[in-house]
C-alpha cells in the first residue's frame, strides 16, 4: 500500500465510514508505517472541525438521495494530476529554488483528502445548517454500490438469493423489480489478473445483456449492475477481457447464474 492509498483510508476511517475489511487494511498499514500517523491527526482535526457545533438532526430523504447521487458521479482523482516529468524547477519570485521533491511530493498526496474534505464541506452549507455534518459526510464517502444495495433492501419489493461459488465462496444476489436495480455481493470471488475482468449480465428473453463490468477485492466485494433490471432476469457472471466482452455477448461460460424468479 503506498501513502496515497493510505490517505484515503485514514480519511474513511476518521469519518467512521470503513468496513471491517478496509479498517483492518488502516490498522495493519498505520502498524507499518507509524510515519504515516500525521495524515491520521490532519483527518481527525478536520473531521472534527466539520461537525463542530451542529446539533445531530438526520436530513430529508429527499435530499439525502440528491446527495448521494451527485456524489456518485462526481470524479475521485480530485487534485491527483502530476506536472509534466520534463517541467523545469520552479523558482519563487525571490528566485530561491523550489521546495526539495519530498516535500512538493508530500503536498500532491494529501491534496485530494483536502478537497474531498472541502466537498463534503460546501455541501453541508448548501443544505443548510440543520443538517449535521456528522450524518452527511460519512454518507457521500460511501460507495455507489453500497448506496444502491441500500435502496433496493429499503424496498417493499426487495428480494435475494445465494450460490456458492467453485473457490468455495459464496454470491448474493440482492434486487428490487419496482425499482429495476440488482447488486451483486461476493465472497471469496477470486481477483483476476489484468487482462481479464468480470463482467455482470442481465438474461432474459431475448438474449443475455451487459450490466457492466468489475474487479474482484480480497473478501467481499460489492457490484451494482447498470441498467435496468425486468422481472424475471437471471444474474450471472462471466470471465472477459479487460475492459469487456468484446461482442457484447458472453464469451465463457457463466461462473455464477442467479435465478431472480
Amino acid at each position: 500500500m503506498n501513502e496515497s492509498e493510505f490517505a484515503e483510508l485514514a480519511a474513511g476511517h476518521s469519518l467512521g465510514s470503513l468496513s471491517a475489511e478496509d479498517e483492518r487494511r488502516y490498522r495493519d498499514a498505520l502498524a507499518a508505517h507509524p510515519e504515516w500517523s500525521s495524515i491520521v491527526s490532519d483527518d481527525a482535526d478536520t473531521a472534527a472541525l466539520l461537525a463542530d457545533g451542529v446539533p445531530p438532526v438526520a436530513p430529508p430523504p429527499a435530499l439525502r438521495d440528491a446527495l448521494l447521487a451527485r456524489i456518485a458521479v462526481t470524479p475521485q482523482n480530485l487534485g491527483q494530476d502530476a506536472a509534466p516529468a520534463d517541467e523545469p524547477p520552479a523558482v519563487s519570485d525571490q528566485g530561491d529554488p523550489a521546495p526539495a521533491p519530498e516535500a512538493a511530493a508530500a503536498e500532491p498526496a494529501r491534496r485530494p483528502r483536502r478537497l474531498l474534505f472541502a466537498l463534503a464541506a460546501c455541501l453541508v452549507l448548501i443544505v443548510g445548517l440543520g443538517v449535521a455534518a456528522s450524518v452527511v459526510i460519512p454518507q457521500l464517502l460511501r460507495p455507489a454500490a453500497v448506496v444502491a444495495l441500500d435502496k433496493i433492501e429499503n424496498a417493499p419489493d426487495a428480494a435475494q438469493k445465494t450460490v456458492s461459488l467453485p473457490s468455495g465462496g459464496h454470491a448474493t444476489a440482492h434486487w428490487s423489480a419496482s425499482i429495476g436495480s440488482a447488486v451483486l455481493v461476493s465472497d471469496g470471488l477470486q481477483p483476476l489478473d489484468a487482462k481479464q475482468t468480470y463482467e455482470l449480465w442481465f438474461v432474459r428473453g431475448d438474449g443475455p445483456v451487459s450490466a457492466g463490468v468489475f474487479a474482484a477485492e480480497q473478501g467481499t466485494t460489492t457490484a451494482q449492475l447498470s441498467g435496468n433490471m425486468h422481472a424475471g432476469d437471471a444474474i450471472a457472471v462471466t470471465v472477459e477481457p479487460a475492459g469487456g466482452s468484446p461482442t457484447g455477448k458472453p464469451t465463457s461460460q457463466p461462473i455464477i447464474v442467479i435465478p431472480t424468479s
